[in-house]
């Protein structure tokens, strides 16, 4: 029992030394690039009621989530998912704005699944929601702003694969299929199951076009060709060739901030969370098995919390990108600025006074008593050890800088 509590769940960890500093300075840096485009931060609780993030929302499976009850017997989660929070929340506190808002957050979310093979159950997000803006321009904000967050922390060899949930949706409506067959459908072509996906068409009655077309998602993946070949394929079906067209014209603004060289199509990715709408994004690098941006865009959530409003977003999952920039040997240049000041019995008062005017001069300043039986080189030790760049020594009142 003694070991047990020295241990954590699966799925979770503890964050320390090195590591934890690399990990604040690589929220910082991103902090900072998401609030340079005019992204205003929000705060939403780790826990909400259940039921922002129930089937009717869209946002994550029911099994998926850590749920438990309150003393009031109302069932909470913990959150899966920032973005129906997010969303809440503007709703609640901007409902009368006409202007767009640009808000942004940080923190952890939590996933009860037992197929993430080794993932963590708890991550670091941070993420943007762009919220009262249905045009191609605001998606092609999102997308830029991801391509320069992966940039602002030493990244150049991504891409950002774009697609749309619009054109499926499109080609389903078409062919009839009801909610049964087009979940099953869209799970296959997410995880590019052709033969699970050709089990469901198989049992589809409709046109040999509208056939092919549903058979034909993993042959549209690649550049900015692929579209003209996929709108061709589905030239009588309106909504699906409005959807091509729209990826058109966020290649045209994206060639505009001059980032078309990340960028890459594929019309076969589906998201799982059903409030997505159109355009939906994800970036992918070496060194990690997953996606380290996700987003897109959701213009009918806001409804589902009492106001009409187009919607986009994405969020970086942090840990992810650490273990990126790990795998890739780009190193999180952190900058210590830290002293450690050492004492006898009698010279408390002179280790406190140097110590607030180190701090005023803003080093991070740790005092410590000598102790009578530790080893004077231990605290050399600790001072390198935890990057103090100056060490004092302060005996009988008299003080004296010790070299590292």
């Amino acid at each position: 029992m003694e070991n047990r509590l020295l241990h954590t769940p699966e799925g979770v960890r503890d964050i320390y030394g090195d590591e934890m500093a690399q990990k604040l300075e690589l929220e910082r840096i991103l902090d900072k690039k998401i609030k340079s485009f005019g992204y205003h931060r929000i705060e939403t609780p780790s826990f909400e009621f259940f039921d922002i993030y129930s089937n009717e929302i869209g946002t994550t499976p029911s099994r998926e989530i850590y749920k438990f009850f309150d003393s009031e017997n109302n069932t909470l989660a913990l959150r899966p998912d920032f973005t129906p929070g997010v969303v809440r929340s503007a709703v609640k506190y901007f409902m009368e704005d006409a202007l767009p808002k640009r808000l942004c957050y940080l923190g952890n979310t939590f996933s009860n699944r037992s197929d993430l093979q080794g993932k963590l159950k708890e991550v670091t997000e941070l993420g943007v929601e762009f919220l009262g803006d249905a045009s191609v321009e605001a998606d092609a904000e999102m997308i830029y702003m991801a391509v320069e967050l992966l940039k602002s922390v030493g990244l150049s060899d991504f891409q950002i694969c774009i697609g749309t949930e619009e054109y499926f949706r499109g080609i389903c409506e078409a062919a009839g299929l009801d909610a049964g067959h087009q979940d099953a459908l869209s799970e296959h072509i997410r995880n590019k199951n052709y033969f699970g996906a050709m089990d469901v068409i198989d049992d589809i009655r409709t046109s040999d076009g509208i056939r092919q077309a549903l058979a034909s998602f993993s042959d549209f993946v690649g550049g900015v060709e692929i579209l003209d070949s996929a709108a061709s394929l589905v030239s009588g079906i309106s909504r699906s060739v409005c959807a091509i067209e729209r990826l058109r014209m966020l290649y045209e603004r994206l060639k505009i901030y001059g980032v078309e060289s990340y960028i890459s199509f594929d019309l076969g990715m589906i998201s799982k969370r059903n409030y997505y709408t159109g355009v939906v994004f994800k970036a992918y690098t070496f060194g990690t098995g997953d996606a380290i941006i996700r987003g897109g865009r959701y213009d009918h959530l806001m409804e589902k919390f009492g106001k009409n409003g187009a919607a986009i977003g994405f969020t970086v999952v942090v840990d992810q990108v650490m273990n990126t920039l790990i795998s890739q040997k780009i190193d999180i240049t952190v900058e210590y600025k830290r002293a450690l000041i050492v004492y006898d019995g009698t010279s408390f008062e002179k280790a406190v006074q140097l110590a607030d005017k180190l701090r005023n001069d803003e080093f991070d300043t740790e005092i410590l008593q000598l102790g009578s039986d530790v080893s004077p080189s231990l605290y050399i030790e600790h001072a390198k050890a935890t990057h103090a760049t100056k060490i004092y020594r302060i005996e009988n009142g008299l003080e004296k800088e010790v070299q590292l």
